[in-house]
């Protein structure tokens, strides 16, 4: 089986989109042909969403005669394409939190999501959290979707190096829905001190404590280090960072409801993400706790293999291609 791969967002993240795509390489028996339009920056996304995606793709696709057309995010053909198309969706914050995010992409992804979903043969969800959005924003019939969670990198183990310091560490691109400013609160109203490593997004999130991007084996280190990691996110589809700092064997922090509750399974301490005296009360249950949630997380986390994804994505691709 020939699968077309979109690998074109790798241009434009390096965050759990990028993680996704890049632990795709483990799919056995298909034959991957990466599909790719480069480029970084505004000019570059405008082109892939208004002729990438909707012409180019779609012809490329055609040329290369592939069985199955994979587009690891909602940018996609907003047409069938000439073999079934297979889109993963990690999460609808763009539809249900739209003012978190730039006047294009809020733009675009109202009038191009919902066509690229209904486009799909089959939509991979990363979570029953976002499965049941997909059923409910978008009127996704519950058949249609395959519900295939992430997996942990095996870099994120309790083996290695720990950082040094005192501190409590928050994940995520510097961008609104990241909750980073109540993060910060929380900190300080615990007494701690706070890292917070990502990429720089937009809204104009500043946060003392940022140390900016960084590779997976220092990430690890700073997991292993940390007191507990504190992920309060606003909408998540998943939450990659709650998984990774599990099996680093660190105590979570998250918020209540949705998906991040979801991926903690019971092994984190859940708090209201809108109160930062809450998510600081967790701080402090988090650390006291230490012990007890080392082993529920360390536990919890052997649920999440890229392996496993691997291989229920390729019965994915299957079931369409018959």
């Amino acid at each position: 089986m020939r699968v077309g791969l979109d690998v074109s967002p790798l241009d434009q993240t390096r965050a759990g989109t990028a993680r996704y795509l890049e632990h795709l390489e483990r799919l056995a028996d298909v034959d991957v042909v990466r599909l790719r339009r480069p480029g970084a920056g505004r000019l570059a996304t405008a082109y892939r969403d208004t002729v990438w995606y909707p012409v180019a793709l779609p012809q490329l696709v055609r040329r290369q005669r592939v069985d199955v057309l994979h587009c690891p995010t909602f940018r996609g053909p907003l047409r069938p394409p000439s073999c079934p198309l297979v889109v993963t969706v990690h999460d609808l914050a763009v539809l249900r939190r739209p003012e978190t995010f730039n006047r294009w992409t809020r733009t675009v992804s109202s009038v191009c999501v919902p066509r690229v979903v209904r486009a799909a043969a089959r939509v991979i969800a990363v979570s029953e959290f976002t499965k049941h959005e997909l059923m409910e924003v978008l009127s996704v019939p519950e058949e249609r979707i395959a519900v295939v969670p992430n997996g942990v990198a095996e870099v994120f183990s309790t083996e290695g190096e720990a950082a040094e310091g005192s501190y409590v560490l928050a994940v995520g691109t510097l961008e609104p829905r990241k909750n980073l400013a109540r993060v910060a609160e929380a900190a300080r109203l615990a007494g701690v001190e706070l890292r917070v490593v990502g990429a720089r997004g937009w809204g104009d999130v500043t946060v003392q404590g940022w140390l900016g991007r960084v590779s997976d084996d220092e990430l690890a280190r700073l997991y292993r280090g940390a007191r507990c990691l504190v992920y309060a996110s606003l909408y998540e589809g998943f939450g990659l960072p709650i998984a990774e700092a599990m099996a680093c064997g660190t105590p979570v922090v998250t918020g209540a409801g949705g998906a991040t509750e979801e991926t903690a399974g019971g092994a984190a301490v859940l708090v209201d993400a809108l109160d930062a005296a809450s998510i600081a009360d967790g701080i402090r249950e988090a650390i006291r706790r230490r012990e007890e949630l080392r082993a529920l997380g360390l536990e919890r986390a052997r649920a999440f293999s890229w392996e496993e994804a691997a291989r229920a994505t390729v019965e994915v691709y299957r079931e369409v291609g018959r």
